[in-house]
């Protein structure tokens, strides 16, 4: 009888400390011999802490002004802006000016803060998983500067797949990339579809075995059903029938393309926070387990795999 190997994979944590704390403790909840993490994993704003007089400090955070007067009170502030998916920065009144006067500052001093975050997170995944057979692999998403790869050096228990094949197991090859198609916000790791078609294509050259091989692609494939998006016109949604957003697909048509072409056994992708779901491209199988980050809820799915077979494949949320 063929061995099984059971895979947790989320995707699209956005810097939300809970959902990443959820995950890197998803493999001993499940079982799970492989935790997967899909993509765009960083967060999107600083939100500064300036020193007061007398010991205080001041905050702006979730529209609120505040004023912390206590080591316990900052403590909690810290602790709530990481959940959420900010990245807290202690700093001064004159250092505060200087920013606001000079957007290459504020560049420098974000890259830096979220680079030492990762770091952060990552020394809690080593911790977490030491004494473990649990594997773990995290893929930059095209949301995420390039800046933190280097985060992933010297580590021993979380491994960066991109643009690469990698053994999940005695008979299941996995290749990776969190670059997509071209978005409207023009992330960093954004890419015209033709660029993406050719790293596919160079990783995919490398398989030995496609039948048994999973794409774990950050971008979903189009049109199906796990890209569907607000269509956007001036960066506004459009609305259809009953004033509700109209949704179109947004996917990759190189990822869509690689999948038909190549059959492999699973694609996991994400991406798309809206298109939570399970479809089939013939005889695969792709999952999307949709993103709701901001509520601190981490989608997940865990999928079973035997040789030349998904034997099961699980939504979860919690």
């Amino acid at each position: 009888m063929a061995s099984k190997t059971k895979i947790f994979y989320a995707t699209d944590v956005h810097g939300s400390e809970t959902c990443f704390m959820k995950f890197i403790n998803a493999g001993k909840f499940y079982g799970a011999d492989v935790v997967m993490l899909g993509g765009d994993i960083t967060g999107k704003m600083l939100i500064p802490i300036v020193e007061q007089p007398g010991g205080k400090h001041a905050c702006s955070f979730l529209g609120r002004d505040m004023v912390l007067e206590t080591k316990d009170e900052l403590d909690e502030v810290i602790k709530k802006i990481r959940q959420t998916g900010y990245y807290p920065y202690m700093s001064t009144p004159d250092e505060l000016a200087r920013m606001r006067d000079n957007p290459d500052l504020v560049e420098e001093v974000f890259g830096r803060v979220m680079y030492q975050g990762i770091c952060r997170w990552f020394d809690i995944a080593e911790e977490r998983l030491a004494g473990t057979d649990i594997r773990c692999f995290i893929t930059p998403g095209n949301d995420d500067q390039l800046t933190i790869d280097r985060a992933f050096e010297g580590r021993e228990r979380v491994v960066n797949p991109e643009g690469r094949v990698v053994q999940l197991d005695d008979d299941h090859e996995m290749i990776s990339t969190g670059y997509t198609n071209i978005t409207p916000w023009n992330c960093p790791r954004d890419i015209p579809e033709d660029d993406l078609a050719a790293k596919i294509d160079a990783m995919a050259s490398q398989v030995k075995n496609m039948a048994n091989c999973v794409f774990n692609f950050h971008c979903p494939p189009y049109g199906s059903q796990l890209d569907e998006a607000p269509e956007l016109q001036n960066m506004t949604p459009v609305l259809g029938p009953g004033g509700a957003p109209k949704m179109v697909p947004v996917g990759s048509h190189a990822v869509a393309d690689s999948i038909r072409r190549h059959q492999p056994l699973l694609g996991l992708h994400g991406h798309i926070h809206e298109s939570r779901g399970v479809h089939r491209i013939g005889r695969t199988t792709v999952v999307n387990p949709g993103s709701e980050y901001a509520e601190g809820y981490l989608r997940g799915a865990i999928i079973v795999l035997s040789r030349g077979k998904v034997v099961s494949c699980q939504l979860t949320s919690g």
